[in-house]
């Protein structure tokens, strides 16, 4: 008796419409799931991320489909939105990533209030708030896989104070869901990306949103021999969502050359005659 073909993976993408999110929702959908990919129209601080014209050509030019929705993660009612939309059209939710972040740079001195808020908000709360409506799901239908995009910064880095300290806060409370959520099967990882040139809008962002400047950046590679991009990236974070990964939860996956340690990498020595 033939076996019954598996459903699509339904995986939400947060930040999924410019840059290291695009690729995410790119390979994913590439990888056969059924992706919700969310973001805002207009640019946040630090961020040249901005519009959804980029996320359809990539997807049109690949061949490939998703839901591409605007929607600000930091707003409640937006997250429920994005999930009530999922469920109406996918019936169910397998896997979540959140991917969105800004990530100014500044002391504690040079931080203003509102914007070491509005950092949190997005970092913080936004990871709280789409994980607070996708468990419930994911737990009544028997699991489901969370990954958390981290940072090397959240063991913290100079000039980064209010990013460094979001990004700390998002490694703890992934560790304390993956143990809160461990017996309903709910995974929860953190993918951290280093020694690479991934664009992102707040990488581009941090370069005055010179793109060539930041190509032009001297990065230490990988292990691989190059430069770890989005597309690497997302091989990691599609390795955990998938079944092949069910027994791994409260991990922080290090995708490229030492960022959870600050590094840095050396530098390649001289070919020798």
């Amino acid at each position: 008796m033939p076996q019954a073909t598996p459903p699509r993976p339904v995986t939400i993408v947060t930040g999924g419409t410019f840059g290291l999110g695009q690729d995410i929702v790119v390979e994913l959908a590439r990888r056969g799931h059924a992706v919700v990919a969310f973001g805002l129209a207009g640019r946040q601080v630090s961020s040249t991320a901005s519009g959804t014209e980029g996320l359809q050509q990539a997807l049109d030019e690949a061949g490939l489909e998703a839901d591409i929705l605007e929607a600000d993660v930091s707003l409640a009612a937006d997250v429920e939105r994005v999930v009530s939309h999922t469920l109406a059209r996918h019936g169910r939710i397998d896997g979540l990533v959140n991917n969105a972040a800004i990530g100014p740079l500044g002391t504690v001195l040079s931080t203003a209030e509102d914007v070491f808020e509005r950092i949190m908000a997005v970092n913080v709360r936004g990871v709280y708030l789409a994980c607070r409506q996708v468990i419930p799901h994911m737990a009544r239908q028997g699991g489901g896989a969370i990954v958390n995009v981290g940072s090397g910064a959240g063991y913290g880095k100079p000039n980064m104070a209010a990013y460094a300290a979001s990004k700390g806060a998002l490694l703890a409370l992934s560790t304390a869901m993956a143990y809160d959520h461990f017996h309903q099967h709910v995974r929860v990882n953190v993918a951290i990306p280093g020694g690479g040139g991934i664009i992102s809008g707040m990488s581009v962002g941090r370069f005055n949103g010179v793109l060539e400047d930041f190509k032009n950046r001297d990065y230490p590679g990988t292990a691989a021999g190059f430069p770890l991009n989005g597309t690497e990236f997302a091989r990691t974070i599609a390795f955990l969502l998938s079944d092949e990964a069910r027994t791994i939860s409260g991990t922080v996956v290090d995708v490229g050359c030492f960022a959870n340690q600050g590094g840095p990498v050396p530098p390649k020595p001289a070919a020798r005659n």
